[in-house]
């Protein structure tokens, strides 16, 4: 299996979930160039979703602004032993997902 492009913590603050994500992604914006002219092409994660227990938390469609390997970071009303998925496409199909417990 492949290493995963997600490192994802979660911990419980007194009923308050707090998420801490980053992620591994080049997020070229299409506009840059190689040095020997040619244009590295568009490359960027277009939607991030975070789900506790199977529920949308949160989700957010990006572009090409987002800077490289992005960090995430949220807290919601939850409890220990919440199941949090996180999830990301980009815009060549390529996606990735892991799931933690909290504790």
């Amino acid at each position: 299996m492949a290493k995963s492009t997600i490192k994802l913590r979660t911990k419980d603050k007194d009923g308050s979930i707090q998420v801490k994500a980053l992620i591994t992604h080049p997020m070229d914006t299409g506009l840059r160039r190689k040095k020997n002219g040619d244009k590295i092409p568009a490359h960027y994660i277009t939607e991030v979703m975070i789900e506790a227990n199977g529920e949308s938390i949160m989700m957010a469609n990006w572009t090409g602004s987002i800077s490289k390997n992005p960090f995430i970071s949220l807290n919601y009303a939850g409890a220990k032993g919440d199941k949090v998925k996180l999830s990301w496409k980009d815009n060549m199909d390529k996606s990735d997902s892991l799931e933690k417990t909290v504790k």
